[in-house]
């Protein structure tokens, strides 16, 4: 069956239909990790978007019930250029393609997907359209330009838990912490919890209250979607929580909440960072790692210099070595930090994953006088 992919700017692919058959309209993005396609899907970060994925040959090892990192898979489409006619791995318990039919996602097979990504390289990341329903490019464009942008989107209702629930520690619980689910992925909570944390995911919605309420030695904000100006709730609580000193790590929007809260402003990419090799510098130890990204939006604040803030100075801690965005904050004088990558990575390297040695290491310094903990 005959596919196609609209860009916003008017550029066409045809292809096969891969996946459910129906009409997608999102942003189109590039994602450039060579393994790890069900964790991408998975990732509620990538709602509101149609992924490319840059490695030419998807869906080798099919799909399981064990590697999702989150309820559903979130993309809105999905492009790929050469897929797997027969998945072979010991713990496959579908194809790829049967997965994105059984939850609905539309697909586009057999593009010149190296071509779309210079493209996006190029032009930027814009709206498209794939679609295996209609074969009338001029319907598609009209529609494709009658979409919201990602700019000003918000999607943090769609993706979070509709109520609190509790990851308990693995061995001696050693600390409580209050994670706001603005799209987190599973593995996160696993690798605190392998530390003795207890995890207490709570809505986008939770209050400052009801952080407070789990009385947590520190808190936690996730990785999510859209466009972080939109998410004022989550910039108020996060005030509070820094104006009371609690220990404080974020992730991906969690570190432009983190921005936010310290009154710097964020923007959008043009093309964004999106894989599982993207090359970050620890400043605060010079070193280079390799980490896995799925941002649109970044952080803007001063490299070089601190800033002063309302929490008194701040630094940039990671800078991206291809192209200076601002990867990692931190607060001076208090205890709170954040990393715009994901240093929970199932799929990709684990070069950051001492990031949640570091928090732990907060809760330590600061448990038996913050007055709100309980470790």
């Amino acid at each position: 069956m005959t596919a196609l992919l609209v860009l916003e700017d008017g550029r066409t692919f045809q292809g096969e239909a891969y996946g459910a058959v129906g009409t997608a309209i999102a942003e189109v993005v590039f994602a450039t990790g060579m393994t790890g396609y069900q964790e991408t899907l998975t990732d509620p970060s990538y709602r509101g978007q149609i992924v490319v994925m840059t490695a030419p040959h998807v869906g080798n090892t099919g799909a399981n019930d064990e590697d999702f990192e989150s309820r559903r898979v979130w993309v809105d489409g999905y492009v790929v250029r050469d897929p797997a006619r027969v998945s072979s791995n010991w713990r496959s318990q579908r194809s790829l393609d049967d997965l994105l039919v059984e939850q609905g996602v539309v697909g586009i097979s057999g593009i010149d997907t190296r071509a779309l990504t210079r493209h996006l390289r190029e032009r930027g990341s814009m709206r498209a359209a794939v679609s295996s329903e209609t074969s009338d490019v001029d319907e598609l464009l009209s529609r494709v330009n009658a979409a919201p942008e990602m700019v000003g989107s918000n999607f943090l209702a769609d993706v979070t838990t509709s109520e609190t629930y509790v990851v308990p520690a693995i061995g001696e619980k050693r600390f409580t912490v209050a994670a706001i689910d603005l799209g987190i992925k599973g593995m996160t909570p696993r690798r605190m919890a392998e530390r003795g944390i207890e995890v207490h995911v709570m809505p986008a919605t939770a209050t400052l209250d009801d952080v407070l309420a789990v009385q947590p030695d520190g808190v936690f904000m996730s990785n999510g979607p859209g466009d972080p100006a939109t998410a004022d709730h989550a910039v108020e609580v996060l005030q509070g929580v820094l104006g009371r000193k609690i220990p404080y790590f974020g992730i991906c929007l969690g570190n432009q909440v983190f921005g936010r809260a310290l009154g710097r402003g964020t923007y959008k990419l043009v093309y964004g960072h999106r894989g599982i090799n993207q090359p970050v510098q620890d400043r605060t130890t010079g070193k280079v790692e390799i980490t896995a990204h799925n941002h649109g939006f970044a952080v803007d604040a001063p490299i070089e210099a601190t800033f002063d803030t309302p929490f008194g100075p701040a630094r940039v801690t990671h800078v991206c070595l291809n192209d200076d965005v601002v990867e990692g904050l931190a607060l001076l004088e208090q205890p709170a930090f954040s990393v715009q990558y994901h240093p929970e990575a199932a799929a990709g390297p684990h070069d950051a994953a001492y990031l949640f040695d570091r928090f732990t290491d907060l809760m330590v310094s600061t448990g038996s006088t913050s007055g709100v903990g309980n470790a």
